[in-house]
């Protein structure tokens, strides 16, 4: 009889362990989805708060391209004299001003849209410095006309390239 009793404790032992193994895969099976589900509400939170931060950000950047763009630059910014030195030193404080004045905005884009706008910067920069070593350039004014003839004579434009990242990156993001 003592063996009866034995193997029935066995059998006994055997099925709580069973049941509590099972137990506690569940509970650690649950507590492991409830704390997915906890991370990704606080992802979600969070992209809803920086999505709007970041297309602003991408709208800064179309905007300061459009500004770099020597069409637009040279309309805003005139000649105060005849000197093209002066003149090229002038544009290119522009250009590195409204540059300093977005650098913040390369945190909320990626690195490709990034480079892509200082691209566009450091070739206006050489647009208009190559410009202005050609001996024809006698003053600003001509300094000016040379540089719209220049603009209207390209196919496609540092902008138009950079535009076209900034509206790649903003869809990926949406």
């Amino acid at each position: 009889m003592s063996d009866f009793d034995f193997s029935i404790l066995v059998s006994f032992f055997l099925a709580s362990i069973v049941v509590g193994g099972i137990a506690f895969y569940f509970f650690k099976t649950h507590i492991e989805h409830l704390q997915q589900n906890s991370k990704l509400e606080l992802r979600l939170r969070h992209k809803k708060e920086t999505l709007p931060i970041r297309i602003q950000a991408y709208e800064r950047l179309a905007l300061l391209t459009e500004r770099l763009a020597i069409g637009n630059l040279i309309n805003r910014v005139k000649p105060i004299g005849n000197d093209k030195n002066d003149y090229e030193n002038l544009l290119i404080q522009t250009i590195e001003q409204e540059f300093e004045h977005n650098l913040v905005q390369q945190i909320y884009v990626s690195d490709e849209c990034w480079n892509v706008i200082k691209t566009v910067k450091n070739t206006t920069i050489s647009t208009i410095r190559k410009t202005n070593m050609s001996d024809s350039i006698s003053d600003a004014y001509k300094l000016r006309e040379t540089l719209i003839s220049n603009m209207l004579d390209q196919k496609s434009t540092p902008k138009e390239i950079a535009i076209q990242m900034i509206k790649k990156d903003l869809r990926n993001i949406l």
